[in-house]
């Protein structure tokens, strides 16, 4: 069975994964065909997922997901920039091509 904790910044329920780094990484609970990450369970009951790529595709016992960090409509309104500020992103991207 799953174990499911809220987020903290929406409430929604997370599933907590353990990348192929170590990190930890909550995805959404639901399979999601447009998920970039897949998640199976290992022989000790524990969470995996990792990035499929074309070296290592899907496999069988493993099911896409969403990172919820994508989904979390908290997250998404704090990575929205305020009236009036102007992201500088674009800048930085010119002054680091300079020959």
């Amino acid at each position: 069975m799953k174990r499911l904790i809220p987020c903290r910044d929406c409430q929604r329920p997370v599933l907590w994964t353990t990348t192929e780094a170590g990190k930890h990484l909550a995805v959404d609970p639901e399979p999601n065909p447009e998920g970039n990450t897949a998640v199976h369970r290992d022989g000790t009951g524990a969470v995996r997922s990792r990035r499929p790529s074309a070296e290592l595709p899907l496999c069988g016992w493993e099911r896409l997901h969403m990172p919820h960090v994508a989904t979390c409509p908290q997250r998404t309104q704090q990575l929205a920039l305020p009236v009036g500020v102007t992201s500088l992103a674009a800048h930085r991207q010119k002054r680091g091509h300079r020959p």
